[in-house]
């Protein structure tokens, strides 16, 4: 009877384990997916830009606002760009 209490309480502990570790991994492929998404859209702005003279330049502040907000960052970046 005790093997199985501990088999059991071993297999739930797993779960929690696994659960525990998933989360954070969910996380970062969503921040990975939003980092390149939001490079490729700057390469595309900057392609694009250029027949109607917006170019973004691809430095850390705008791969980093790219990157974490993803198409609103890039959006964002045309805004301010056309602004200024």
């Amino acid at each position: 009877m005790d093997v199985v209490l501990y088999f059991l309480i071993g297999i739930v502990a797993m779960v929690i384990v696994v659960k525990l570790f998933s989360w954070p991994l969910k996380i970062l492929a969503k921040l990975v997916f939003n980092c390149v998404l939001g490079v490729v859209l700057l390469l595309l702005v900057n392609f694009l830009g250029g027949y109607v003279n917006i170019f973004i330049p691809i430095n850390a502040v705008s791969a980093l606002i790219a990157g974490f907000l993803g198409v609103p960052g890039v959006i964002f970046l045309i805004i301010f760009k056309l602004l200024m």
